[in-house]
């Protein structure tokens, strides 16, 4: 595969931590905070780490750090994806 959509991304989410532990994000959500959306830094550690398992992909600290939106992880797996 050599980049995520959207409803990857939800999709991934949601085998990660389920819609329960905050809200259900719409395409409208890509640029706000996940913090803002429910999820704190504990949650994009595990959604970094599946996609890690389903991507093959190695994404360091720093760059979990830098993902405070789903439109920025969808960015960083895209660029990483194609740069593979």
């Amino acid at each position: 595969m050599s980049s995520i959509s959207f409803d990857d991304l939800k999709a991934v989410i949601g085998r990660c931590i389920g819609e329960s532990d905050g809200q259900e994000i719409t395409e409208g959500d890509l640029g706000t905070p996940f913090t803002d959306l429910g999820y704190d830094s504990l949650a994009v550690l595990e959604i970094a780490s599946q996609l890690q398992r389903e991507y093959g992909l190695k994404i360091p600290d720093e760059a979990i750090e830098s993902m405070e939106s789903p439109q920025a992880v969808i960015d960083y797996v895209n660029t990483s994806l194609a740069a593979v």
